[in-house]
Order: C-alpha cells, then sequence, then structure tokens
C-alpha cells in the first residue's frame, strides 16, 4: 500500500472528513487531499501531527506503507484490534495470521467488526489447514 493510500484508509475507516482531520492536525484541506491523492509526500513533522490527529504513532501510521516495519495492535484495521484484543479469541490468532488477515480486502473494502474478521480467520484457516 501506498503512503496517500494508507492516509484515506486511515480516514475513511474512522468515518471523518477531510475538513475534521485537516483542522484536528492545523493543516489545511487542500493539502491533506494531496496527500491523499498522493499529489504531494508529507514531512516527518506532517507524519507526526497526523498520526496526533489519529491518536496513533508514526509507526503505526506507516503501518503497511511499502515494507515499512512490523505490525502494532494500534495500526490494525477497526474490528481485527478488537479480535486480537479479545480475551477468548486473540490468543488463537497467532502474528503470523494477524499479518495475514491484516492485508484482507474484500472487494476494495476491509471487514469492519470482530466477528467479520473471525469469520474470515476460520475460514481461512479451514483452508490451509
Amino acid at each position: 500500500m501506498k503512503l496517500h493510500e494508507r492516509l484515506r484508509e486511515l480516514r475513511s475507516e474512522r468515518g471523518l472528513r477531510l475538513k475534521d482531520i485537516a483542522e484536528t492536525a492545523g493543516i489545511s484541506v487542500p493539502y491533506l487531499s494531496d496527500l491523499e491523492r498522493g499529489r504531494t509526500n508529507p514531512s516527518l513533522e506532517t507524519l507526526q501531527t497526523l498520526a496526533g490527529a489519529y491518536a496513533i504513532t508514526v509507526h503505526d501510521l506507516l503501518e503497511g506503507v511499502e515494507f515499512y516495519g512490523a505490525s502494532t495492535e494500534g495500526a490494525l484495521p477497526k474490528g481485527l484490534s478488537d479480535l486480537v484484543a479479545d480475551p477468548t479469541l486473540g490468543p488463537q490468532i497467532t502474528p503470523d495470521w494477524v499479518r495475514t488477515l491484516s492485508r484482507i480486502e474484500l472487494r476494495g473494502k476491509r471487514p469492519r467488526d470482530k466477528q467479520d474478521w473471525y469469520e474470515i480467520y476460520l475460514h481461512l484457516k479451514r483452508i490451509l489447514n
């Protein structure tokens, strides 16, 4: 995934408008739009500001972007983080499974809740075992 795709994904999965994030981050809407369209690249300071606006770390913001680092719970898609944190279901999902699941999209969209992620996990596990 490219950085501009990740920025758009973060905003979309939270149901926020460009204006919402731009105001929180203290940047202009046109600049944020250009970032999300891949027309310009942010400085490290802008990445830090955007991460703060999303209440995540820069590492989590860059998760999945062109070979950047390992996954942390804060970078996981909505619902998958709930599944991993679940005291009953979470322990059976290994870090390899978390990495695999975090890359899944169905028809351009990601599952939205813990139950959807768990069903996908069970189906894949059944197929692969």
